[in-house]
């Protein structure tokens, strides 16, 4: 009876196996996964992602993984559950759990996780798109039912990417000139401590209509290797003129586009130089920091960090938040930059969660000296939960890295979709304020299909709203294809 018993388990369990086989190469052989309106994209625009072909009410895991220019993989993954058409679209149908939960459009790819921890994702040549491959996996045994892959591009058709050479002096980075008859607004874009330049924001802001000079200051090419001894504000000023002199560009002001430690930078440039007209400053502190800033006779001491501060997570990160002082207190103001003698308009981002250094604490007395001289020349917005890198749309979050002035790792701060939210509407702001003070108008960002029997589909703010046109069409209203 015993002997019997388990011979019909065994056959139950084979026969379990082998429908279970049966049924998942039938679904792998209908199942399609779609990434619609066009695989190919911007970095900064939505796709929306759809599987079908699955049974009714069918669950799936959806995940998505990229690998970039250091071979770094990011990955994210959610659990699904088909509607009784055997359909899984992503702008309605919620994530039961995974990287993130609820209904995420583009949560494949905002939620995206370093599998390398402390790495933020880095991509150099935006000449190339960053290629993220979907796969649609069947729940329990882990078989792919459905491939596809959003090809996110930097740079739009007909965009010129000029690297300056010893040509243009002293200065170092990427020119880029948007398609179109000029002469545009141009914006001086300068990133982060690390050195070097973004490509990324640089190319995605010229889409917009802007000649963007991605600006250098160290560690790039010839440039120091490290954190100069001091900064040298003619070499800024010496950028500036390149800018303004530049045939492809209006004036009569530019704009400053700067985060973390070029924010500083960007104030000091914006209180001493003339031709700016918009500065934007992204989580960063309104005295100047690491360094002297020297401007032919002018020298502006650092503002002196308190080691004392640093503490450490439990993880053994550092976290170096309250490290400098308030500059306004007695010793600390001669630090301060005195940007109440700038002509710019400013827009100042500061993320409420930011443990690199309180951005929300010198946002608010960069604001004050204005105020006190009688201006009202800013603006101020301020996003709970995000953290310190504020970068374009659907960059992964970067919550720790290293930090080239301390010399070890550091948290950054913020939660994932609260930063993620946070990217969209920054990016959103950043045009509309550098168009509004520089005289352009701003380019509706656009998808497209690339045949012409096709449709194209232009993006407002929302990312599910849609307005369908002929390609034609789309390029009149100010496609970006």
């Amino acid at each position: 009876m015993l002997r019997t018993r388990t011979h019909c388990e065994v056959f139950s369990k084979t026969l379990s196996l082998l429908y279970t086989t049966t049924a998942t190469r039938s679904l792998s052989q209908h199942c399609r996964a779609q990434i619609l309106p066009n695989p190919r994209c911007f970095f900064d625009e939505s796709v929306q992602v759809k599987v079908d072909g699955l049974s009714p009410y069918q669950k799936v895991e959806l995940r998505s993984t990229v690998k970039d220019d250091k071979g770094v993989l990011f990955k994210a993954s959610a659990l699904y559950a088909a509607d009784a058409a055997g359909q899984v679209d992503l702008c309605r149908s919620p994530s039961l759990g995974g990287s993130y939960t609820g209904v995420e459009p583009m949560g494949l790819f905002w939620s995206l996780k370093a599998q390398t921890p402390h790495s933020k994702l880095s991509k150099k040549d935006v000449l190339d798109p960053l290629m993220v491959d979907i796969e649609a996996l069947h729940e329990d045994t882990g078989e792919v039912f459905a491939t596809e892959t959003n090809e996110r591009r930097f740079m739009t058709e007909g965009m010129r990417r000029i690297p300056l050479s010893l040509n243009e002096g002293r200065i170092r980075g990427v020119l880029f000139i948007p398609p179109g008859q000029g002469p545009f607004p141009a914006v001086l874009d300068m990133y982060i401590l690390g050195g070097g330049i973004s490509e990324i924001r640089a190319s995605l802001l010229a889409n917009n209509g802007f000649v963007v000079l991605a600006l250098a200051y160290f560690g790039y090419q010839d440039l120091p290797k490290t954190i100069p001894k001091f900064f040298d504000l003619e070499y800024f000023e010496e950028a500036i003129t390149f800018l303004r002199t530049h045939p492809e560009v209006h004036g009569p002001g530019i704009g400053i586009l700067s985060i973390s430690r070029s924010g500083d930078l960007a104030l000091s440039m914006s209180s001493f130089l003339s031709g700016i007209s918009a500065t934007v400053c992204i989580n960063s502190c309104s005295a100047n920091i690491l360094a002297p800033l020297v401007y032919k006779d002018l020298v502006i001491p650092p503002l002196t960090p308190v080691l004392e501060n640093i503490t450490t997570t439990p993880s053994g990160i550092f976290n170096i938040r309250d490290v400098l002082p308030d500059p306004e207190t007695e010793g600390n103001r001669s630090s301060v930059i005195p940007i109440e003698r700038s002509g710019s308009t400013f827009l100042f981002a500061a993320s409420e969660d930011d443990q690199n250094w309180n951005s929300g604490f010198f946002a608010k007395q960069a604001t004050a000296r204005l105020k006190n001289d009688g201006k009202e020349n800013f603006e101020v917005v301020t996003y709970p939960g995000a953290g310190h890198f504020l970068e374009v749309p659907y960059m992964p979050h970067c919550p720790s890295g290293f930090h080239p002035a301390v010399g070890k790792e550091v948290v950054f701060g913020g939660e994932p979709k609260a930063h993620h939210e946070a990217q969209l509407d920054l990016w959103r702001r950043i045009p509309e304020f550098f168009s509004k003070h520089l005289g352009a108008q701003p380019i509706r960002s656009c998808q497209c299909h690339p045949h012409p029997e096709q449709k194209c589909v232009a993006i407002g703010g929302d990312e599910s709203s849609y307005t369908e046109r002929t390609p034609d069409e789309g390029r009149a209203a100010g496609c970006r294809l």
